[in-house]
């Protein structure tokens, strides 16, 4: 039998509960909004280890999807009541598949064409993860 490259991974169950408890104490450790690097940083490991994690570890990668919708939701409401800069939370929300539609069009002497319009629009159904 041929032996694994490279150190063995640290992930254990020790390490799967201490992510899991970042879902519930990200905001008391002092992060803004929860995210991947946020989850790294508090259980001691880096981001590429944690894709890796994600790709080997079914509840490693339940905890990193809890993760993401939880910057999704933190981001969307704290971005809709004016708390958090908005051009931030448009980036943040552009990786959860959000975009801006914008439409133009210049108003015409007799009124047949009215002002641009700025439209929010929530990611398709074929871009949400299950």
């Amino acid at each position: 039998m041929k032996n694994p490259i490279g150190r063995p991974t640290k992930y254990n169950q020790e390490v799967q509960d201490q992510a899991d408890r970042y879902i519930y104490e990200w905001s008391d450790i002092g992060d803004t909004v929860p995210s991947r690097v946020g989850l790294c940083c508090f259980i001691g490991i880096h981001k590429d280890t944690s894709y890796e994690w994600e790709k080997r570890y079914p509840e490693f990668s339940d905890t990193c999807k809890a993760v993401d919708a939880l910057q999704e939701h933190t981001a969307l409401n704290k971005g809709i009541s004016g708390v958090f800069n908005a051009q931030i939370v448009k980036l943040v929300l552009a990786n959860h598949g959000y975009s801006d539609k914008i439409e133009q069009s210049h108003t015409s002497p007799d009124g047949s064409m009215g002002p641009s319009r700025i439209e929010i629009v929530a990611p398709s159904q074929s871009n949400e993860h299950s």
